[in-house]
């Protein structure tokens, strides 16, 4: 399975309505909410906030709304384009604005799948790998090979905070979490603090 790198957007028009689809990265089903509600506030005057979500290691938890579009015209078409990505943690949400001409049914149908596609086609991906997020407290005198360290593990620095020293939060693949923590205790000494956060 991939999961979204960042937010994308994509826009298509049908008998001039309006379909612009924005893929979100998300990690639960309550953030998909969050999301959804996000979308409707930066579109107040939106006839339509279609959604669909994958969310889950194994990509099997979702979510879908027809948001007042006859019912299965618009979210279920929307997540089963979705669920063949092959992506999870995905929220795409499908604005519509209504351009005077009824699609039907089937032109629904595939109005909302195509919006999918069409956002699909610009997501950047990579592929999902357990990780495991720290909390490091270091000196200066080390920040320099901690940074190579971090660096050598494929690690991603999230957030660093400088005061009397530094406290750096990141993430790393649990692959190489073993290999982070036994160089850090080698560079450190016992005077590097790590934690889980």
């Amino acid at each position: 399975m991939d999961i979204i790198t960042a937010r994308a957007e994509a826009e298509i028009e049908i008998k001039k309505s309006r379909f612009i689809a924005i893929a979100e990265p998300v990690s639960s089903l309550e953030e998909v909410k969050l999301a959804v509600n996000r979308v409707r506030e930066e579109h107040p005057d939106a006839t339509h906030v279609v959604h669909a979500a994958v969310v889950g290691n194994a990509g099997t938890m979702y979510s879908s709304s027809d948001d007042r579009e006859p019912k299965n015209t618009a979210g279920r078409p929307a997540l089963e384009v979705l669920k063949g990505s092959g992506i999870t943690n995905i929220c795409i949400s499908i604005i519509r604005y209504f351009g005077g001409t009824l699609l039907g049914t089937g032109g629904l149908v595939k109005a909302y799948g195509d919006s999918v596609k069409e956002v699909l086609k610009v997501v950047s991906t990579e592929p999902l790998i357990e990780k495991t997020r720290l909390e490091i407290l270091l000196s200066y005198e080390f920040y320099t090979l901690f940074k190579r360290i971090v660096s050598e593990v494929d690690a991603k620095i999230e957030k660093e905070d400088f005061g009397t020293g530094i406290v750096v939060t990141l993430s790393v693949a649990k692959s190489n979490y073993g290999r982070l923590v036994s160089a850090l205790g080698d560079l450190g000494q016992g005077r590097i603090t790590i934690r889980e956060s």
